[in-house]
């Protein structure tokens, strides 16, 4: 595997990690169990690596990195929308869902 190959694949993995949790955050409209300061320190080390980046003209870094920083910003708007309280409708959803 070369290394563009190897860094492809990390940059995928990576990015995209968040994914499935955004989609159980949307179809349950629950994200208590998701912490606000992890969210808000991946957000903060994302846009640093982002600028990096942009610093050193770096595309593979500027690219993952600016996908992340929506997909992250997405999650952590739904954890400000969904994850302070909850209805009993989405109790019994959340229990019936457990991963």
């Amino acid at each position: 595997m070369s290394g563009e190959l190897l860094g492809f694949a990390a940059g995928v993995l990576s990015t995209f990690s968040v994914v499935p949790q955004l989609i159980r955050v949307f179809k349950l409209k629950s994200a208590r169990e998701i912490s606000t300061l992890f969210t808000l320190m991946l957000l903060l080390g994302i846009i640093l690596w982002l600028a990096y980046g942009i610093y050193f003209m770096l595309l593979p870094v500027i690219l993952w990195n600016a996908i992340s920083t929506v997909l992250v910003g997405t999650l952590l708007a739904a954890k400000l929308k969904y994850g302070r309280s909850s209805t009993p409708e989405t109790e019994k959803k959340s229990h019936r869902h457990q991963d």
